[in-house]
């Protein structure tokens, strides 16, 4: 294969498609959370994921395990839980069954704002989806986008 071979070039074409309209939604998300909110898409993404953290076996995330959630390295991630933590959103405490290990719970304060922010971040996705599905080669990544059934 070279540079120039179409499998690549339409692969490459797919990649730059894909990388265009995740740009797009998260821009408009963005915009929309910190005018209603005060919050950045990683911060919403973040008070998301540690709210579904459960007191069960295996409920509570380790901080790599939140970094991978929310696709940043664990240095940026403790950064944004701090950031939180500060606004008084988030808490973190000592695991007991092992003192090493911190965890990261989402406070009142915080819940209230993800849920008030919930509603605000769905409509936004939706705008952004509707408009990136009137661009053609866009149009087949909104379907797929908007046939997947993940769970939470």
């Amino acid at each position: 294969m070279t540079a120039t071979d179409p499998a690549l070039t339409a692969l490459a074409q797919g990649w730059c498609a894909l990388s265009a309209l995740h740009g797009r939604i998260e821009a408009h998300i963005e915009r929309a959370l910190q005018a209603q909110h005060d919050l950045s898409v990683r911060e919403y993404s973040l008070l998301d994921v540690l709210s579904r953290q459960h007191d069960g076996e295996g409920g509570h995330l380790q901080m790599k395990q939140v970094a991978d959630a929310v696709v940043l390295s664990q240095s940026a991630t403790t950064r944004l839980v701090t950031r939180l933590e500060d606004r008084g959103l988030l808490e973190r405490y000592l695991c007991p069954t092992d003192r090493r290990g911190i965890y990261t719970n989402v406070t009142e304060a915080g819940l209230r704002l993800l849920e008030e922010a919930r509603p605000t971040n769905d409509a936004a996705l939706r705008e952004a989806l509707d408009d990136a599905s009137k661009n053609p080669e866009l149009t087949p990544l909104v379907r797929v986008v908007e046939s997947l059934n993940v769970p939470a």
